[in-house]
């Protein structure tokens, strides 16, 4: 199993977001979760910099410029979705990867706290 720690630049750039209210509260993550195309068609605009931003975790051993090194995507490019940092939440504590799960339950906290859910 691949191991995984913790994107500080994608903690920072989802926490600037939510600050930000560029957020989305309802949504179908299974549906508006960048797939293969809208992934290659953001890396043809943006850097590899860009990219990583918008994904928590960072494969341990896996080249930077690569899709494989990053994981746990919350957003759709332009916006935070709750439901994709429940997703995450969901799929590291699944996983057992404690410090990802720790910083996407922490950016929910904040989303909920901005958005005054709850």
């Amino acid at each position: 199993m691949a191991t995984y720690e913790v994107n500080p630049a994608a903690v920072g750039h989802a926490s600037r977001l939510i600050d930000a209210r560029q957020y989305v509260l309802d949504s179908d993550w299974g549906d508006v979760q960048p797939d293969a195309e809208a992934q290659n068609a953001y890396l043809e605009r943006h850097p590899w910099e860009d990219y990583a931003a918008w994904h928590l975790g960072l494969t341990q051993g896996a080249n930077d410029e690569t899709k494989a090194r990053h994981a746990f995507g919350y957003g759709d490019f332009r916006r935070v979705h709750r439901t994709g940092l429940i997703a995450c939440v969901y799929r590291a504590a699944e996983w057992r990867h404690k410090d990802v799960e720790l910083a996407a339950h922490d950016l929910l906290q904040r989303l909920d706290r901005v958005a005054g859910i709850g």
